[in-house]
């Protein structure tokens, strides 16, 4: 049974746009239609689909997908009825092809890579299998951050630490990790702003210390005006605010606007303290030294990224801390 990439019975959970053309269909993180509006650097780790999956109702036993060469590491999970299948290895390959699946009618669901693009041509399932769309109508999860969200060192799409927690607490996640480009851009709070959610999480300061795009003057600001934009279309949502992890190198080095890490999580706590004096009841905030701290300094192999177990100890984390305190339970 031969499907068409834009099959309407194919639903993209956590993308934000599809651009269709005769080539195929590709899921970005930014509305592609006017990407040109957000950041050349940001653009390329928006057309990562990190955290997105495609998903169908089928009693399919195959799964072959034509897809556009992926020339560098990178692959793709699937899930039956929220049960981990077989990670499939994308590097250099035009396909991909999962067979035994197990028989009867179940929920499909790939994670597509999280670090490098993904361009579907078409799809084949069993012969006279039957599909139907899946619509997702758990609870929605935005989580904003830098490339310690994107996690392009997780083992794979579904073992990044957001995919980890989604899956725990049956959320709708919608993935704005992006490696390196985490500086607060007004595109950003506007799309979060925009978009339907239950919950936001940002992990903000990494990525503003390294390029030093924002010094003490700005900082603070950029980080209400963030929250404040995102209040217009979320006046009542739980966000949690979470400072940088931690980075030996960095903790109490000076970068060229003048921060540290170390005052840059101070910097982070206060503006949660104005905004709380403010009335916002609803806004939490987190330090990431509690979630991933200088115990866990073996699982950062760069002195900045965690690795793939390391990421296991991120979501588990921030289960204990950000999801307990906030829902007040580990399922939802």
């Amino acid at each position: 049974m031969q499907l068409k990439a834009d099959d309407v019975r194919l639903n993209w959970v956590g993308a934000i746009s599809l651009e269709i053309n005769e080539k195929g269909v590709m899921p970005w993180r930014i509305p592609h239609g006017i990407r040109n509006l957000y950041h050349s650097q940001l653009q390329e780790k928006a057309s990562m689909p990190a955290g997105v999956r495609f998903s169908f109702h089928s009693n399919t036993e195959i799964i072959k997908g034509q897809i556009a060469n992926t020339p560098n590491d990178s692959q793709i999970d699937l899930y039956c009825d929220g049960k981990w299948i077989k990670s499939y290895d994308l590097k250099n390959a035009n396909h991909f092809l999962f067979e035994n699946l197990p028989a009867g009618q179940k929920l499909v669901e790939l994670w597509l890579p999280q670090k490098s693009t993904f361009l579907l041509k078409s799809l084949e399932l069993s012969s006279g299998a039957i599909i139907k769309r899946y619509d997702d109508t758990q609870l929605r999860w935005i989580t904003y951050g830098s490339s310690i969200t994107q996690c392009a060192g997780a083992k794979s799409p579904s073992f990044t630490w957001p995919a980890i927690v989604a899956r725990q607490n049956h959320f709708n996640l919608t993935c704005l990790g992006f490696g390196g480009q985490c500086h607060l851009d007004l595109m950003i709070a506007r799309l979060i702003r925009d978009l339907p959610a239950d919950f936001v999480s940002i992990c903000c300061g990494i990525n503003i210390y390294g390029a030093s795009s924002l010094g003490p003057r700005a900082f603070q600001q950029s980080i209400i005006g963030t929250i404040l934009t995102i209040r217009e279309g979320h006046p009542d949502i739980p966000i949690a605010l979470i400072s940088p992890i931690y980075s030996p190198k960095r903790e109490n080095s000076k970068n060229a606007a003048g921060f540290t890490l170390a005052q840059m999580r101070n910097e982070v706590f206060q503006t949660v303290t104005i905004l709380k004096e403010q009335n916002d009841e609803n806004l939490f905030y987190f330090d990431g030294l509690t979630m991933f701290g200088p115990e866990l300094n073996q699982y950062l192999p760069d002195q900045l990224h965690p690795n793939a177990e390391g990421y296991r100890y991120l979501a588990a984390n921030f289960q204990r801390l950000v999801i307990n305190t906030i829902f007040g339970n580990s399922e939802n």
